[in-house]
């Protein structure tokens, strides 16, 4: 327990690490809030299709040699996440297949610029950081760190300042509509903020296990409680707590961060599903 605690101990007094705590633990709180939107409208899946955009934008602002590439990485995920959640009623290709097209397509693009202009001589480490998010948190500098703060308390905000439109929009959007709600108006919101959820979980945990940080919380909250604000508040606990508890385990045993967040995440969903069915 003495040497444990050491470890801990002499990892925390490293800046990084304590900067991948805080950002952990406000990644983990956004991306719970939305989940729960996101799994109630079937668009759980949404994660993994803007986070291999993101990718591929990303993979684009290297090839470009931007200096920031959150500037490029932002923009384009916010628009894809516009087009999916607005313009999917209207649009020929709908649900899956849309956010389908687009992963694959993304990711494709991403890999063969990343292959073709490489500038990396260890092009099969970084490629493999970036979707898993082995080592991108050792890289967070106290100004992306700052920048997750601001964008999460404006999450968090939205959340709380529209959750009776949220709540109404996820629920009955056309029943919503009737009684003169703008839903497409928070369908907007809701599009923005998700976008900005993503572009922040990639550092953390990589591009391909985003959708986990979405749907898990979400989903291990179902299995006890039925209310929308309970579920909610349960999610935002247990996404912060395995996202805590994944980093400090990850720092003890020195295994990937991102993989350990998310292998914690389906722990607790085991016993949550345990426990909802005694509850039952």
């Amino acid at each position: 327990m003495n040497n444990l605690w050491n470890t801990l101990s002499e990892a925390l007094s490293f800046p990084f690490v304590r900067y991948a705590l805080v950002a952990g633990v406000l990644i983990a709180l956004c991306s719970s809030l939305i989940g729960v939107t996101l799994v109630l409208r079937r668009f759980s899946f949404i994660g993994d299709g803007l986070s291999h955009v993101a990718f591929g934008a990303m993979a684009i602002a290297a090839v470009l040699h931007m200096t920031n590439d959150m500037l490029f990485v932002l923009p384009v995920t916010v628009i894809c996440a516009i087009l999916l959640l607005c313009g999917g009623q209207k649009a020929k290709i709908k649900g899956d297949a849309s956010i389908a097209m687009l992963s694959v397509g993304a990711l494709a693009v991403g890999y063969l610029l990343m292959n073709v202009f490489s500038t990396s001589s260890n092009l099969s480490g970084d490629v493999c950081s970036t979707l898993f998010g082995s080592v991108l948190y050792l890289t967070l500098s106290g100004t992306e760190v700052w920048l997750c703060v601001i964008l999460s308390l404006v999450v968090v905000a939205v959340f709380l300042l529209f959750y009776n439109k949220i709540f109404a929009v996820t629920f009955d959007e056309d029943f919503a509509r009737a009684t003169g709600l703008r839903a497409s108006l928070y369908n907007l919101m809701l599009a923005v903020v998700i976008a900005v959820v993503i572009v922040l979980a990639m550092n953390l945990v990589g591009s391909l296990l985003i959708s986990a940080l979405v749907i898990f919380p979400a989903v291990s909250a179902m299995r006890i409680f039925k209310n929308f604000k309970a579920v909610t508040v349960c999610a935002a606990i247990l996404s912060v707590l395995c996202a805590f508890l994944g980093l400090l385990i990850s720092i003890v045993a020195e295994t990937p961060a991102g993989a350990t967040i998310v292998c914690a995440n389906i722990l607790v969903f085991f016993l949550c599903s345990l426990v909802g069915r005694k509850v039952r």
